[in-house]
């Protein structure tokens, strides 16, 4: 474990009832990198983010941000710290117009924080929302939604941000460029924790990236290093 790294899993299991649903799962993510975690349905994977934000009983391991020990933290503690969480699906709040929905992102922030730069760095992303701004979220397209969910998770100026299966039920073209919208915000220093079950996209714009399998770490490495590895490419990729 290397000390300067922003977000580190330690050896970390959790239980649900009696079923042990990760297994001394380590993953490291350095600051500014692109870090992905793939893996099939039933992985675990959502289990990993479920641990990060406290929301489910870690019973050997720890987890620590910037170095500090958050396991168990409460979900609110460790969003205050710097955590932002982009979950999966469209999650909006359909009865609230768009502006609303961005400003409930920014929740924490104190009134001192000037949210008109939070919300230009959003629109730059995200111009439609911009044309949309008193506009109902319920009322845009499926594609609106999933830009208007990841324009809340930057509200807040996260130094890390969780995606949770950014790509689900989007049609191809959306998914395109929400990979590359993602790929800005690392680019523009943001840590991202991708996590996802599209791996040829998604280790295009990671540094690395571990492969979960019935909660535990099977490989992790660089995408050349992954794309190489035997197991991988017959699990992941079809190729014999």
């Amino acid at each position: 474990m290397n000390n300067s790294d922003q977000l580190v899993l330690n050896e970390v299991s959790t239980v649900y009832g009696r079923n042990r649903m990760l297994d001394k799962v380590s993953i490291r993510v350095a600051p500014g990198e692109c870090v992905s975690l793939l893996g099939s349905n039933g992985a675990g994977k959502s289990t990993v983010i479920k641990a990060i934000l406290g929301l489910v009983t870690i019973v050997e391991g720890e987890i620590l941000f910037e170095g500090e020990e958050i396991t168990g933290n409460p979900t609110y503690g460790t969003i205050r710290s710097g955590v932002s969480i982009v979950p999966e699906g469209k999650r909006v709040f359909p009865k609230m117009t768009v502006h609303e929905n961005l400003l409930m992102g920014a929740f924490k922030e104190p009134k001192s924080v000037n949210l008109d730069e939070r919300f230009e760095k959003v629109f730059e992303h995200f111009p439609r929302l911009a044309e949309r701004k008193q506009q109902l979220a319920g009322t845009l397209s499926g594609g609106e939604q999933s830009m208007l969910t990841i324009g809340r998770g930057l509200m807040g100026d996260p130094r890390l941000i969780i995606f949770d299966e950014p790509s689900l039920g989007l049609a191809p073209v959306l998914v395109q460029q929400t990979f590359e919208i993602i790929r800005k915000i690392n680019e523009g220093g943001t840590t991202v924790f991708l996590v996802e079950q599209n791996a040829y996209m998604t280790l295009e714009i990671s540094h690395r990236g571990y492969f979960l399998q019935k909660g535990q770490i099977i490989a992790g490495g660089t995408p050349e290093e992954l794309k190489r590895m035997d197991t991988i490419r017959k699990a992941y990729f079809g190729e014999a």
